[in-house]
């Protein structure tokens, strides 16, 4: 499988890939992705490899080949990367390309699904159900190894107060270009300090790119030693070894929020109206509280503000989530 693509859409495509090794249990399975975000994958039992690829590398890989694989399938429509994989596979499964003369070198062309028809995970399946699988299950998955569940021991050990309770990490932010779909950190701040004055042993996790320092800065600057900031400063793998301690999570929708979805810690999500839970919100999970902005206007999907989700409305949905994990 080939997917060149973000951090949540590398995850969205994990549970094709179950599918694919449940229905062909003997299956040897390799993906290729983006340098940054495939690692995503790593550990997960169904897969043999997951490694790296770009449309600017493709062009000189896969000429020469011991054994091709038996099928391909390819995410996007880089022309680079369905060359590769039709030197490297008997059959290659492929959205429609631009290219006709590519169209009729591929084993089965399939039709792109409409923008937002169905949801992400569905969306991410029409390339295996093109060649008969089933969809069984939409739950995304993440393996923490036990190297990673051990430094997230010791860093637990380090930053978070002994007696802490609940545990809450924080997804504050999306990435820059999708800046709409973020909660004002002000809100954020007015919301942990509700848990605070409600859960005084509370203790929360910031999680987060370099880009939401400052944000983090406003929010940690109000918790003291409430909060830890690790904006900027963990690896995805080490946000994920993380995140599968905590007891409790609140984020916007991004990639380390289809990350925490993999495990089963109440999640509270917050999704822009112009992409609204039911079409890329977690599917399957047990302990989902999701909130959705307000709807979109047809003429600006992204108009919508995000600060119109009220601080009481989050801390709502907080407090069924911990009264849950209490029960």
């Amino acid at each position: 499988m080939i997917n060149v693509t973000r951090i949540g859409d590398t995850l969205l495509l994990t549970p094709a890939l179950r599918a694919i090794a449940r229905f062909w249990p003997k299956a040897v399975i390799d993906v290729l992705g983006h340098r940054q975000r495939v690692e995503v994958l790593a550990g997960l039992p169904f897969l043999r490899r997951a490694g790296e690829i770009s449309k600017h590398t493709a062009w000189c890989r896969g000429w020469f080949i011991p054994e091709p694989y038996d099928l391909a399938f390819v995410y996007g429509f880089d022309t680079a990367l369905v060359r590769y994989a039709l030197r490297v596979s008997k059959h290659v499964v492929a959205f429609r390309q631009q290219d006709s003369d590519l169209n009729r070198q591929l084993g089965t062309v399939v039709q792109p699904p409409g923008f937002q028809s169905d949801h992400a995970v569905r969306q991410a399946f029409a390339l295996p159900a093109a060649v008969g699988l089933k969809l069984d299950g939409g739950r995304l998955a993440y393996s923490v190894t036990a190297a990673e569940r051990d430094w997230a021991a010791q860093q637990i050990a380090k930053d978070w107060p002994r007696d802490a309770k609940p545990l809450v990490g924080l997804q504050i932010a999306s990435f820059p270009t999708k800046g709409y779909r973020d909660w004002p950190a002000e809100h954020f701040l007015a919301l942990c300090r509700r848990i605070i004055h409600r859960w005084p042993k509370a203790h929360f996790s910031i999680f987060g790119g370099s880009q939401e320092r400052k944000r983090v800065k406003l929010i940690k600057s109000g918790l003291g030693s409430a909060a830890t900031a690790y904006a900027g400063r963990l690896s995805l793998r080490q946000t994920g070894a993380l995140m599968s301690r905590l007891d409790l999570y609140i984020g916007v929708d991004t990639g380390p929020t289809h990350l925490m979805s993999s495990f089963d810690i109440p999640l509270v999500g917050l999704y822009h109206g112009s992409s609204r839970s039911e079409l890329i919100g977690p599917l399957d999970h047990p302990c989902l509280y999701a909130i959705d902005g307000p709807p979109a206007d047809h003429e600006d999907s992204n108009a919508a503000s995000m600060a119109n989700i009220s601080v009481d409305l989050v801390f709502a949905k907080v407090c069924l989530a911990l009264k849950a994990l209490a029960n």
